[in-house]
């Protein structure tokens, strides 16, 4: 499987690629810091409907969770629109559910309702979490059924806990009862461990059908707003039988077989370790205000106890034990390994979007689960957008090692030099032509002046001065620039970080192999 890829640099290359500390949103990273990734529309066009087809044709209405199957099919719960998607060859489909909403509430949009039987005559009702046994049977966290469903490999549904009826009830079948169910994860040995939302514990169901409680049941009790009372989740750690949760919404299993868990309304990951009896905080934090539903959430990144989400929901596991975390209400992916927290998708800010694009010009809006495929990329469900992105991670060409001189990559393309690039006054410096011209620049030399005139317009450098000119769309805007163009053996040379700031292009260092990437 590929693995998160990190990008390395000491101080040293730092300061010869951009003359000082680094930045984020320069985008060099530290062996802990945030990778280079690049994100695209794996299905959906935004609308809000239900059109199956060719992928980026079809539409979800806030699809909420998305599993790989070993074919690499990738199964998507359509929770507006109550059933279960899958996305392979480019096209989507319906997978189990009806072909088209028949059932519709007083405003006119699909409802559900609980339906066993074959695939293409079941109903689900806001389905919410889904994970694949090690056979291929799928199971189905159905949030407002208060169902756990399973569909097996003929395509058959059926309900495995549950009977349609919020509740909190241990019991076999029907007899179990949930309250808003919104995750499930399903072990080596057939034990399926549900994130019961609403009643704020985990939950598990034996291969013998039987449901139990692992974690203690909240008795806090909260008053949000004057005159409302309300139940409430809670905050504790310790034994497994005495922790306490609020709202989990997100579950994975480690090679262990031990339970991640997003404790949503705690803004916090937690880890049950069923061998040693315990459930720990693994990443985030925060405290009740007065009355308060919920901690309160924020965003930063950094060592574990002290990073925090805000709502994070679906979770990940990759090979190396890493855990990817869709931080939905900070728009984000975030990255748990080795006690640190970084972010994969999003930025600090938390903005939300729908550009796709490298690094943190990718946006997401309220994503809700993250799932890995099986060449390492990740698959995210983007809830609000209405779509199922996917994120790859940059990888240098095969075979690329050092060369003992300081190369370029444009994306996976070598730029090839007839002079070599230099390092002067601690900045990297290139020969402006052969980069520019692989850009799609022309460039033309008046007198002391160089003229790039391309895609985002022209752009004017004069030799011996630290400015530049960018003209676009009739305004022109003069900016300075960390080291001024000059002439070396017949060449003109101008400062790498100029394309980073000029022409729109993310600038990357390798140090391992002497590699400037340059990435659009």
């Amino acid at each position: 499987m590929k693995t998160l890829r990190t990008i390395g640099i000491g101080g040293l290359a730092a300061a010869l690629l951009f003359g000082g500390a680094a930045s984020a949103s320069a985008a060099i990273y530290s062996p802990e810091g945030r990778p280079l990734i690049e994100t695209s529309d794996l299905a959906g066009s935004g609308e809000y409907d239900e059109w199956n087809g060719a992928a980026a044709e079809a539409s979800f209405r806030h699809p909420a969770s998305v599993a790989v199957l070993s074919d690499g099919t990738v199964l998507v719960a359509d929770t507006g629109n109550h059933r279960i998607r899958k996305i392979a060859g480019g096209e989507v489909s319906v997978f189990a559910g009806t072909e088209v909403s028949v059932l519709f509430d007083d405003a006119g949009l699909p409802t559900g309702a609980l339906e066993d039987g074959s695939s293409e005559l079941s109903f689900f009702w806001s389905p919410s979490g889904l994970d694949v046994d090690a056979r291929g049977n799928v199971y189905v966290a159905d949030k407002d059924n208060h169902a756990i469903r399973k569909i097996a490999r003929d395509g058959t549904v059926s309900t495995i806990a549950g009977n349609g009826v919020f509740g909190f009830q241990d019991g076999s079948g029907a007899e179990a009862a949930f309250y808003a169910p919104s995750d499930v994860a399903v072990a080596k040995d057939g034990t399926v461990y549900i994130a019961d939302t609403l009643n704020h514990v985990i939950r598990k169901i034996a291969p013998n059908g039987a449901v139990t409680t692992l974690t203690k049941a909240s008795d806090r009790v909260v008053q949000p707003i004057e005159g409302l009372i309300e139940d409430s989740g809670d905050f504790a750690d310790g034994p497994i039988g005495e922790a306490l949760f609020n709202e989990p919404s997100g579950l994975a299993l480690d090679a262990k077989g031990n339970l991640f868990v997003s404790d949503t309304g705690n803004q916090r990951i937690r880890y049950i370790d069923f061998a040693a009896g315990t459930v720990t905080t693994v990443a985030g934090g925060g405290a009740y205000e007065d009355n308060a539903l919920y901690a309160e959430g924020f965003y930063v990144d950094g060592p574990a106890a002290e990073a925090r989400f805000f709502s994070p929901k679906g979770l990940a596991v990759d090979a190396e034990g890493g855990l990817y975390i869709a931080d939905s209400l900070n728009h984000s992916i975030r990255y748990l390994k080795d006690g640190n927290v970084v972010t994969v998708v999003g930025n600090a800010a938390g903005d939300y979007g729908k550009a796709n694009g490298v690094d943190e010009r990718a946006q997401l809006d309220r994503p809700t689960d993250v799932a890995i495929a099986a060449d390492g990329s990740l698959i995210v469900a983007d809830t609000l957008n209405g779509k199922i992105r996917k994120v790859e991670f940059y990888a240098l060409p095969a075979g690329w090692t050092n060369s003992g001189s300081i190369r370029v990559l444009y994306n996976n393309d070598e730029i090839s030099f007839d002079a070599r690039p230099e390092i002067r006054s601690n900045r990297t410096m290139v020969p402006v032509r052969a980069i520019a011209e692989a850009m799609g620049y022309d460039v033309e030399f008046q007198g002391n002046d160089i003229v790039l005139s391309g895609p985002s317009g022209d752009i004017k450098l004069t030799l011996g001065i630290q400015e530049v000119s960018k003209t676009a769309n009739g305004a022109t805007e003069t900016t300075s620039i960390d080291a001024a163009p000059y002439v070396s053996g017949s060449r003109t040379y101008v400062p790498i970080r100029f394309f980073a700031e000029q022409i729109g292009v993310d600038v990357d260092w390798h140090g391992p192999t002497t590699t400037v990437i340059l990435r659009d």
